[in-house]
């Protein structure tokens, strides 16, 4: 039986609700971004004035004073087709589920920029901070696109299928990050490249006298908390977009700066990779292994001296495991009780 409910559904997917079955190219497609009556809301026109003066502005954008100011679907798709864009997705767009509108789609990397991301890195021999810096994607993402991009040109090489037509499908549905070769213009940013990492020492609670004559900045809110803690403007993943803003308001030569700077981060990172090498490499020799039929059995010499005097030495057994701060426990002296 056809009961007002049924009725009600057949009859929303036959009006508003046509516009789901065939997404428009190049965006999401949420019920957020439509209005009851299925016409898209960012992509209203701008009503004309009476006076002669050119659009109406109105207080809010994509309010209309008049019906007939809104597009319809087939006015967007004869939009699209003649190579006018519809504008980009504001953020009550982004909210596939209308009843959380606390959250929003997050956009991802396209295809595009991918293979770019790949290109530069592969064939132009640049690091991944620079890419990361130039494309404005977060270096930990650069380094991941890239080991992604170079596992899926071997398996096109060795002739394994890949499901691109379901990654396009997934792509279509989600905002996107794109990429325009040749263009003059510098991308847009994906995200923030430039975020201060959570140091480990930094998660404690800390009450540290200071007196009132002492200059007490980033460097001496480092060694508060550890001895070995770089200060903010050392941990940050782009330090040289802070020197290239000292540049830029000295009015100095920015791209020979930019350039010393980057060569020497660069030193210092392949300094610590080969010291990760060679620190793996002597655990790898000091280890004693034995092997059997279903796995590999590893042997260490530990000592309990390694643990220290509190058994809260780094070099002590199950210290990798993660060590609780004493900050919050009843009965720890968390004031100080004097002034170094």
């Amino acid at each position: 039986p056809s009961t007002r409910l049924r009725q009600s559904m057949f009859r929303w997917l036959n009006g508003p609700g046509a516009v789901f079955r065939d997404p428009l190219p190049g965006s999401t497609n949420y019920l957020n971004a439509y209005d009851p009556q299925g016409n898209l809301i960012r992509a209203r026109a701008a009503p004309k004035s009476t006076n002669g003066d050119g659009p109406k502005s109105t207080g809010e954008e994509g309010s209309l004073d008049r019906p007939d100011a809104v597009l319809g679907r087939s006015q967007l798709d004869q939009n699209i087709a003649s190579g006018k864009p519809i504008p980009r997705e504001t953020a009550d767009d982004l909210m596939p589920f209308p009843l959380n509108r606390q959250f929003r789609s997050q956009p991802v990397l396209s295809e595009e920029l991918r293979d770019e991301i790949y290109r530069r890195i592969d064939q132009e021999k640049k690091s991944v901070r620079t890419v990361s810096a130039e494309l404005g994607v977060e270096m930990q993402r650069v380094g991941a696109v890239f080991r992604l991009k170079t596992i899926e040109n071997q398996w096109v090489q060795e002739g394994k299928t890949l499901a691109t037509p379901y990654a396009r499908a997934v792509s279509a549905m989600l905002p996107k990050t794109s990429f325009v070769s040749g263009s003059r213009t510098p991308p847009l940013p994906h995200e923030s490249i430039n975020d201060l990492p959570v140091h480990s020492a930094t998660t404690r609670q800390l009450f540290h006298p200071v007196p009132e004559s002492l200059h007490f900045n980033r460097a001496s809110a480092a060694k508060a908390f550890s001895r070995e803690l770089l200060p903010a403007d050392k941990r940050i993943p782009h330090p040289e977009l802070v020197e290239l803003a000292k540049v830029a308001a000295q009015n100095r030569g920015r791209d020979d700066v930019v350039k010393a700077r980057r060569n020497e981060l660069e030193k210092q990172e392949a300094a610590v990779l080969n010291m990760r090498r060679e620190q793996k490499a002597a655990q790898e020799a000091a280890a004693k292994k034995i092997d059997t039929p279903r796995w590999q059995f590893r042997f260490e010499e530990i000592k309990a001296e390694s643990a220290g005097k509190d058994g809260r030495s780094k070099g002590g057994v199950g210290a990798r495991y993660g060590i609780p701060a004493q900050d919050r426990k009843k009965g720890q002296i968390k004031i100080p009780t004097k002034v170094e």
